[in-house]
Parts: structure tokens; sequence; C-alpha cells
């Protein structure tokens, strides 16, 4: 999973397990994610998730965009 919020957003809450690498700097960050694995992206509400997954993908990535996380969390449970 990809939480693509600041780092601030981040430290404060986020789901067990997750990368953070902001939006902002998603583009020089493309090689510390695995290409053989689907990425989950997700942020606050779903439009910064949906940005990063738009990047992911025109990089050859496997994206599912979750949205936010509040959403996210209530599908994990």
């Amino acid at each position: 999973m990809l939480d693509v919020r600041t780092s601030s957003e981040f430290n404060g809450s986020h789901i067990e397990g997750s990368v953070n690498i902001p939006v902002q700097s998603i583009d020089q960050h493309f090689e510390k994610l695995d290409k053989s694995k689907p990425v989950i992206t997700y942020c606050a509400l779903g439009g910064r998730s949906a940005v990063a997954a738009a990047k992911l993908k025109s990089q050859g990535f496997q994206v599912v965009n979750a949205g936010g996380i509040h959403t996210l969390r209530k599908q994990l449970k």
C-alpha cells in the first residue's frame, strides 16, 4: 500500500504496513516500488491518490486507487 499524503499526515495516522511517498515527489521515487506487484494508492480523500495512480500507470505499474484513508479503513475491517 502506498500512502501519498504528506509526511506529517502519514506520521499522524496511516494504514499499518503502508509506505509513504508524497504525491509531490513520486516522480523521483519510482525505483522504491516493485513493478511485479500491484500498488494500492490512498490519500486523505482520493484526489492525490488518483494523481499518483495515473503517474504510476504511465510508468508500467499495476495500480488500484483505493481513494481516501477513511473509506479504505472501512473496507479493511
